[in-house]
This record gives C-alpha cells, sequence and structure tokens, in this order.
C-alpha cells in the first residue's frame, strides 16, 4: 500500500497534511473530557455543555464546504494558517466563559471553525491536487491515520493535565499546541510540487455543486455519513458520561478514546488500501453494519473496563475509516477539481448528524438517567446507513479518482 508514496515529494506532503490532522482531531475529539471539570467549576449544568459542543459539531462540518471552497479558489495556505489561529483562540478564550453562551462562542463556533477549516476537506482536497493518481487512495488512508493518532495521543496526555494543572491550564496548554502545526502548512502548500492536472472538464463550482446534489448516489453517500457523524458525536461527547453511569474511574474514558484513536490508524490505513482494491460502497456498508453488531454486543457485555476497551477497540477500527472510502466516491463521481467542496458538503451532513448525536445524549441523559435510548437510535441508524450505501452507483476500482 505504502510503495506508492515512497517519493520524497509525495511522502512529505501525506505526512505533513497527516500532523496538522492529528492536531486539528486530537484537539477536537477530547473535547468530551471537560464536560465534568467545566460543569463542577462553572456550575452548568450537562444539557447546557452539551449544546455548546453540539453547536460545535454543526459548526465544524458547516464550515467545510465553505473552506473547500476557498482553498479550491484562492489556495490552502491561508485557509489551514487561519484556522490554526482561530482553533488556538478558541481554546484560550474557554476558561473566561462561564455562561452556555459564552460556551457556544468559544468552543461552538471559534474552536470548530478553526479545526474545521484545517479537517478533511481542505487537507485531502489539498493533497489529491498535489498528488499523483496512484498516490491518492494511500495518501487519504494516511492521512485520516493521522487525525487518529492525534485522538491517540491527545486523550490521555489531556485527562493527565486536567488532573495535575486544572481544565483552565489544559485548555492554555491546547492553544499552544495548536499553534505547534503551523509550520506543517508550509510543507504541505510548498510549490516544488507540481499540481496534477485535471482530467475532467471545469464548468465552474456553482454548477459543479448544482450537478452533484441531483445525483441519487451522492445523496445516498450523504445519508450514510450523517449517521457516522451521529455516531461519532454522541460517543466522542457522552463516553465520559457512559463510563461514569458505570461507576469507572475518569482514566478509563481517556484510555478508550485512545484505544479508538489507536485502532483507526490500523482502519484508515486499511480503508486506504481497500479503497484501491474494492469497491467503495461496499467497504462503507460493512463498516456500518459492524458498527451496529459492535454496539449490541456492548449492551450485552457486563460494564466493566476491559468491555470498553474490547469495544472501543472494535468502533475505533471504523471510527474515521469512513473518511477515505467516502472521499473516493465523490471522487469518483465527479473529479478531483471541486473534491474538497462537495467533500466538505458530505462532512456537513456527517455534522448534522453529530450536532443530533452530541445534544439528544445530554437530553437523554437528563430525562432518562442513562444513555440506553440512544444506543438503540445508533444501532437502527447503523443498519440504515449500511443499506443506503449498497445501491450508490460506482465506476470500478480501476478508474481510481480522476475519471477522464
Amino acid at each position: 500500500m505504502l510503495r506508492s508514496l515512497s517519493r520524497p515529494d509525495v511522502l512529505i506532503t501525506t505526512l505533513a497534511a497527516a500532523g496538522i490532522l492529528a492536531i486539528t482531531m486530537g484537539t477536537r475529539q477530547s473535547l468530551g473530557l471537560f464536560i465534568g471539570p467545566l460543569g463542577a467549576s462553572t456550575g452548568l449544568g450537562i444539557a447546557s455543555i452539551s449544546l455548546a459542543l453540539a453547536i460545535g459539531q454543526f459548526t465544524w462540518g458547516a464550515i467545510q464546504p465553505v473552506a473547500g471552497a476557498v482553498a479550491d479558489r484562492f489556495g490552502p495556505r491561508a485557509v489551514l494558517i487561519g484556522g490554526l489561529l482561530v482553533l488556538a483562540l478558541g481554546c484560550a478564550i474557554t476558561p473566561f466563559m462561564g455562561t452556555g453562551f459564552g460556551l457556544i462562542i468559544s468552543l461552538g463556533l471559534l474552536s470548530a471553525m478553526g479545526s474545521g477549516a484545517g479537517s478533511f476537506s481542505v487537507l485531502i482536497g489539498a493533497a489529491a491536487q498535489r498528488l499523483p493518481l496512484e498516490a491518492r487512495g494511500s495518501a487519504s488512508g494516511v492521512i485520516n491515520a493521522g487525525g487518529s493518532f492525534g485522538q491517540f495521543v491527545f486523550a490521555p496526555v489531556l485527562q493527565k493535565l486536567i488532573q495535575s494543572i486544572g481544565w483552565m491550564g489544559t485548555m492554555w496548554a491546547m492553544a499552544l499546541m495548536t499553534l505547534a502545526a503551523l509550520p506543517l502548512v508550509g510543507k504541505l502548500t510548498q510549490q516544488k510540487i507540481v499540481p496534477v492536472k485535471h482530467a475532467e472538464e471545469d464548468s465552474g463550482l456553482r454548477k459543479a455543486i448544482g450537478t452533484a446534489m441531483k445525483d441519487r448516489s451522492y445523496l445516498l453517500l450523504h445519508a450514510g455519513f450523517f449517521t457516522c457523524g451521529f455516531h461519532i458525536a454522541f460517543l466522542v461527547t457522552h463516553l465520559p458520561g457512559e463510563v461514569n453511569l458505570c461507576g469507572l474511574p475518569p482514566s478509563v474514558a481517556s484510555w478508550s478514546l485512545a484505544i479508538i484513536g489507536l485502532a483507526n490508524i490500523f482502519g484508515s490505513l486499511y480503508a486506504g488500501s481497500c479503497v484501491s482494491k474494492y469497491r467503495s460502497k461496499y467497504v462503507l456498508a460493512a463498516m456500518y453494519a459492524s458498527r451496529a453488531v459492535l454496539i449490541a454486543l456492548y449492551l450485552l457485555m457486563p460494564r466493566t473496563e476491559l468491555t470498553f476497551y474490547l469495544f472501543a477497540a472494535g468502533l475505533g477500527f471504523t471510527w474515521l475509516a469512513t473518511v477515505p472510502p467516502t472521499a473516493a466516491i465523490v471522487g469518483k463521481l465527479f473529479g478531483i477539481r471541486y473534491l474538497a467542496t462537495l467533500f466538505g458538503l458530505t462532512l456537513l451532513t456527517h455534522q448534522i448528524g453529530g450536532f443530533l448525536g452530541a445534544y439528544l445524549g445530554g437530553l437523554a441523559i437528563t430525562q432518562f438517567g442513562d444513555f440506553g435510548w440512544m444506543w438503540y437510535a445508533d444501532i437502527a441508524l447503523a443498519l440504515l446507513a449500511a443499506i443506503a450505501n449498497l445501491p450508490i452507483r460506482e465506476a470500478p476500482v480501476v478508474r481510481n479518482l480522476a475519471p477522464a
């Protein structure tokens, strides 16, 4: 799989994008660890904090097509630099926010917009524009694995920092970590690599979006990705609460998130290799179906530390591994000229599901005292997502990402 990335310029571009995603996703995917300490410090209820994080889920998705369109039009450099600075600002001002509205501004808007501008749509789009055809599938898997590696590193580190210097100091530390990604932007966007010429006709951004939104396969792809967002946002936001309900220490939650990230490194690399071997719609259908099975097994098992770690490892293998095959289908359907924009729109749908997963989880625990109904909804949606991907019209894998 990695043979196609052996050229130094290709490898540097891929690893730079993976490094940026490691920091932006590591920050974003660890915010659930702050719910308990933040609530104890501010007196805000879990519903108010969940609302801020849910808005952040939606904002992260809403900024993706906008950032992708700007990157497609003017280049990714300014978008990525601006995103990292805004993310750092959102983290830095959060300790000064003592109201629900303040958290919506810092975590729901600023942090989410910043991490979204430095996330999948811009990074995968920028890499695809600079990489040869045969390297794109493997590169998307490595870039995606970077985000998982960030979660694997950030979750336990941030939990230790919260325990040692408090949640406020940890927020400021996260702001500094975010700024560490700035040098990688230059490596990703360096001009030494000649951009790949587009085989497809450039008919303009507006027409490309209009054509895509009328395509049945593209809409089915959105439907499946909605479920992925619901599932991930619910777990990232409320897994610490689920662990607490089971009477287990907070370290179980942080290590579970870390295991999810570690498992998804391998899942992302495997998904990237599958893109060049199998039809991506079948890869996605298998991933979504496996989630329904894993959640059902989790509900039947005793709530022990081992159960959470096994559950995390199983789910982690497909956690964000849905990204490479989803991006591959978008590229197969419409080419790579506006890949950042069109893939960004699927991420918007992903995060509409994410908003509901994070917010409804907060309402469920407030109303019923547990997350039972959320788990049942997750199983049903995962099965529907698996079915929705099967009718997608997909070109054979030999056509790869750039149809002639």
